[in-house]
């Protein structure tokens, strides 16, 4: 069956390059929520995922070591038309808010344990900084034996932290990132972490439209407890695919109300690229994970983030505010101020600008510190008009993309290669060597 919402979002197959945005009506406000336009072939309508209270999840299929490539461009899936300008208005910060309704849902508690036999929270002070990050992993989810992942302590004889990594947007492109983790030493043939006490940071965004999202955050999970048993650590930052996939598992077809009329976040998923085999392994302990991301951190000097946009500052004054608040506002379980962070965290390119885009830069790390921003979200080839550019010109694509992309008066660094679009999953070390 399909929702009024799917009606209103569909897009012609006769104006693929048409950009794809919901006009609101209001003025100063932005049009909203199409991240990348919807193509249907042959008039087909998306299939709608039953998210209606008594839906259960089937189990997860046991665990497999995926192939060592796996080309995007091969995946029935893919479809190279996606275009991630229509997520956001062109201007640097359009700043579009839904109003207020309110709904809760406060079914689902915070679990804290790592397992059966952690310690108690009172003795875990100055256990690891990575203890806020490390999964909460429930029986069957990762395929280990009950409900622990094991793990094996490797006593490591360097002083300090190790390398710094980061990762661009996977989107479930789970073969990629496999190869590209052997490519730099961080995991080993077995898919295990073997790189001791680097450090490893996924800038966000783990599903949607790529074939194995959930496979992406079960192996994140297990990264993030085999590295601190190594002495490094494996985390991860919210991006706004995650927030959209908390928000269709806990409201589905529960309206909203934004600029543009009635929306639900079930619509909105399948429009940006929700795959049905997701929401089939999605289980409670991936949103209990998802749930606890922080969405900005510091280090060594780079301020990491998901999405190109001046918004983390509606949160906070510092890098923890704006973590609390976010994980508080998420916690109340409200669809109105769940769409509300995702619709925030879905724009994009305030940093393109060759005039405005340093200034949009400096205030984020004048606010919260550092001397660059690290971000995914926004593909490297639309930051860089080498898709979509209005004379036409395809000499440059995707393809062309090899490394991150350095702008704004070098200020900024974007991390997402466009797996999406048959470009790079972009893993690197920094700092740069530019």
């Amino acid at each position: 069956m399909r929702t009024e919402t799917l009606r209103d979002f569909r897009v012609p197959v006769t104006e693929p390059a048409a950009p794809y945005a919901v006009s609101t009506g209001m003025p100063d406000e932005a049009p909203v929520y199409g991240e990348y336009p919807a193509y249907y072939e042959d008039g087909a309508q998306p299939a709608a995922v039953p998210l209606q209270p008594g839906y259960a999840p089937q189990p997860p299929a046991p665990p497999a070591l995926p192939a060592p490539h796996h080309d995007p461009r091969q995946d029935p899936r893919h479809d190279p038309r996606h275009d991630p300008r229509q997520e956001e208005p062109s201007q640097a910060r359009g700043e579009g808010h839904p109003h207020s309704q309110a709904h809760a849902d406060d079914d689902a508690e915070p679990v804290h344990t790592m397992s059966q036999d952690s310690p108690d929270e009172d003795e875990l002070d100055g256990y690891t900084p990575t203890y806020r990050d490390l999964p909460v992993i429930g029986s069957g989810a990762l395929g280990g034996p009950g409900d622990t992942v094991q793990v094996q302590y490797v006593p490591q004889d360097v002083a300090g932290p190790g390398p710094l990594y980061v990762v661009g947007d996977v989107h479930g492109y789970l073969d990629e990132l496999v190869t590209e983790l052997r490519a730099q030493g961080l995991i080993d043939s077995e898919g295990r972490w073997s790189a001791g006490n680097a450090r490893l940071w996924f800038l966000g965004d783990f599903t949607d439209r790529g074939p194995d999202g959930i496979g992406v955050i079960d192996l994140v999970m297990r990264l993030s407890a085999e590295a601190a048993a190594a002495g490094g650590y494996c985390k991860a930052l919210m991006g706004n695919h995650e927030l959209l996939l908390i928000g269709a598992k806990r409201f589905g077809d529960t309206p909203v109300v934004s600029g543009a009329g009635t929306a639900t976040f079930q619509a909105a998923w399948l429009l940006n690229g929700g795959q049905r085999t997701d929401m089939e392994r999605l289980q409670d302990v991936h949103i209990q994970w998802m749930s606890r991301l922080d969405a900005a951190v510091l280090e060594e000097g780079h301020l990491l983030l998901h999405s190109d946009t001046t918004a983390y500052l509606d949160y906070g004054d510092s890098i923890e505010d704006v973590n609390d608040t976010i994980h508080e506002l998420l916690n109340r379980g409200d669809v109105d101020i769940t769409w509300d962070l995702f619709r925030k965290f879905t724009k994009r390119f305030a940093f393109r600008d060759e005039e405005t885009g340093p200034q949009a830069v400096r205030e984020l790390l004048d606010t919260y510190g550092g001397s660059r921003v690290v971000h995914g979200h926004s593909p490297i080839p639309y930051l860089l008009g080498e898709v979509g550019t209005e004379d036409g010109d395809e000499s440059r694509g995707p393809e062309a993309v090899d490394g991150p992309h350095v702008y704004a008066d070098g200020l900024a660094i974007a991390m997402d290669g466009g797996v999406t679009m048959a470009g790079k999953l972009l893993v690197v070390r920094l700092p740069l060597s530019d």
